[in-house]
């Protein structure tokens, strides 16, 4: 069992973590392009796409810690320093979506571009940047895992 919850975890933190960290990371200068040409359809497009990526996934990346506490739980180290400094990030990582990147991604998708300034979405490509870089530490804990049993 432990395997199928390792491997559901892993599949979904792929599937869902992946798209919104690569969506989120193309929105700033998606919408500089929205901010520069107002009127370009496809840029404005482009914007709603990436934005309705983030979102979508976002919830569907509830899933990675569901299946990892069921793994953690499965495997018996629910208590290693390794797990909790990955959950602690991880639920930075989803206060940081939930309240800095989408938000602003949604103000900016909501305005057209209209209003929208470059100070604005460097703001928001520095918020991007954390919440990958949050994801991006925790993949390496989840791989290094320092003090398990694995020898890694």
């Amino acid at each position: 069992m432990t395997k199928f919850l390792l491997a559901v975890h892993v599949l979904a933190a792929i599937v869902a973590v992946g798209p919104v960290t690569v969506a989120a990371s193309m929105f700033p200068p998606a919408a500089r392009r929205v901010i520069e040409a107002p009127d370009d359809v496809r840029a404005a497009g482009t914007l709603q796409l990436l934005h309705r990526i983030c979102r979508v996934y976002a919830v569907v990346g509830v899933a990675v810690p569901v299946f990892g506490f069921a793994t953690a739980s499965n495997m018996h180290v629910l208590g290693s320093a390794w797990l909790i400094t990955s959950i602690a990030l991880t639920a930075l990582a989803a206060v940081v979506l939930a309240a800095l990147v989408l938000p602003r991604q949604t103000a900016l998708v909501e305005g057209g571009g209209a209003g929208g300034t470059r100070q604005a979405t460097a703001r928001l490509a520095m918020f991007t940047g954390l919440f990958n870089l949050l994801w991006a530490v925790v993949t390496v804990l989840m791989i290094v895992r320092p003090g398990s049993t694995t020898g890694a």
